[in-house]
């Protein structure tokens, strides 16, 4: 059952809004009845006019090119995990951004965003979002997913092609075109947005900047090769939409310590006797280290897009309308993108070595974590303190729960079927359950130590509760 935040949500928008031209006999409503209210009853029957909304409805196709994003962006060569997270914000930004003028009750966030406009004149009069859906998505996926390959980005000239043949059928020429021409406009709008922010332009072209040197120290974090080079070192300074890293607050670690009696090196001991344990028992553990890695390039997708095969899943479960599902996406993208800039703040303020350094030296010289396995390099490249994996997990969590309530009865089948690593799918009964687990899973896999884990955790909830209070509602005065 949804929360009654939800509910009251669905009230609000019931009732549709439809931009009519002159002639009001060319189906112009097809697909809008789908998206400002929820059609269906609770037994699933639509008691609404057909309106010929064909096969594809609004949220069917925001699930397949969800779906089609996830399996690119699996191949977006050094975007993980903050330029994917921050793709994924103008992405869904710009979904949102198209389909809003059709949403009773809701406004364009032009006016909460410096330096982003969307022009109300360019709003069609007669308008399908689902065609200009399409469009939009089409032309931001081509745009943010970098480095993926042609052969693999060509499919969403296919995936757009096959739904507009799809969409378009008893429209007029006039329509599908206004309709096209807006998605196109709004996708532009975003990009051009994005490209004001030269620091995350640059950054996203440089992940692996040869101009920065980690600081030295006790127990601080470094690199042994080029491979293992700083990753998005200058982060910080990328733009965020809700929360900036000044606005968030900061725990500070515990104190490094070679003494084996002290707090620090007892977090150093768990990591390499739950890493071991997991290794050698192949149990449980190993599932959940495995399961939550999405670490590696090529076989999985990214930390912040798993957070959207996550929400592809709710949205099916719960039932979501279009509405529901653009306001939960824009701001699980706000979530993610600055639970990133806030995570790279205090890793590269904080340096914290990562385990297997601290293990090497002063527990077991032939130490592996079980990362290993997946990747050619030991560890992720950045510092350990706090852990991006839990501040998204965390950061996209609070936006469930703000959605649905705590508890769920939900089942993860993000990796079913892999084979190449434990995928196998893993069921939780609340929200908090399913990110704490993300979370600590990166004690078995040995790349992290409870601190980082906490601290993640901590401040991805501090940076939703900020999201969540993101006003998408129009002001009746």
């Amino acid at each position: 059952m949804r929360s009654i935040k939800l509910n009251a949500f669905a009230l609000l928008i019931l009732i549709g809004f439809v931009f009519q031209g002159c002639s009001k006999d060319e189906n112009i409503t097809t697909g809008v009845n789908e998206i400002v209210g929820n059609d269906n009853d609770n037994n699933g029957n639509n008691d609404g006019e057909n309106n010929n909304m064909g096969a594809t409805t609004g949220n069917d196709l925001v699930f397949q090119w969800t779906e089609l994003m996830l399996d690119l962006e699996r191949y977006a060569a050094g975007m993980r995990p903050n330029a994917s997270a921050r793709a994924l914000a103008y992405i869904y930004l710009a979904s949102y951004e198209t389909a809003v003028p059709t949403i009773v009750g809701q406004s364009s966030l032009d006016d909460q965003l410096q330096g982003f406009r969307i022009r109300e004149n360019e709003i069609p009069d007669a308008l399908n979002p689902q065609i200009a859906l399409n469009a939009c998505f089409a032309k931001v996926l081509d745009h943010f997913l970098l480095n993926v390959p042609s052969n693999l980005k060509s499919r969403i000239g296919e995936l757009e092609s096959r739904l507009e043949n799809e969409l378009d059928n008893d429209l007029s020429d006039e329509l599908i075109r206004e309709s096209k021409d807006w998605g196109d406009y709004v996708a532009r709008q975003v990009i051009e947005y994005s490209e004001s922010d030269q620091a995350a332009e640059t950054q996203v072209l440089d992940p692996q900047p040869r101009s920065y040197e980690p600081p030295t120290g006790d127990g601080f974090w470094t690199y042994s090769d080029d491979p293992e080079r700083a990753l998005f070192p200058y982060w910080e300074s990328v733009r965020t939409f809700v929360i900036s890293p000044d606005q968030t607050s900061t725990v500070a670690p515990i104190d490094y310590s070679e003494n084996s009696n002290s707090a620090y090196f007892a977090q150093m001991t768990e990591a390499y006797t739950v890493n071991n344990a997991a290794k050698n028992g192949d149990d449980e553990q190993l599932w959940i280290a495995e399961f939550w890695s999405d670490d590696v390039e090529g076989l999985m997708f990214s930390p912040p897009a798993r957070q959207l095969s996550i929400a592809n899943q709710l949205v099916k479960q719960y039932d979501l309308n279009l509405a529901e599902t653009l306001s939960m996406y824009v701001k699980l993208g706000f979530s993610l993108n600055d639970a990133a800039v806030a995570t790279w703040k205090y890793k590269y303020q904080y340096m914290v070595m990562r385990p297997n350094v601290f293990i090497h030296e002063f527990i077991d010289s032939d130490y592996q974590t079980n990362l290993y396995r997946l990747i050619y390099w030991p560890n992720p490249s950045f510092p350990g303190y706090p852990s991006g994996h839990s501040c998204f997990a965390s950061a996209a969590a609070g936006i469930f729960i703000d959605y649905f309530g705590s508890q769920t009865s939900f089942t993860d089948r993000s990796h079913e079927g892999r084979d190449e690593f434990q995928g196998a799918a893993r069921s939780f009964t609340s929200f908090e359950q399913m990110a704490e687990e993300n979370a600590f899973s990166r004690i078995p896999l040995g790349v992290h130590v409870r601190m980082d884990c906490d601290e993640g955790i901590r401040l991805g909830y501090e940076i939703s509760e900020a999201v969540n209070q993101l006003d998408l509602f129009r002001n009746p005065g």
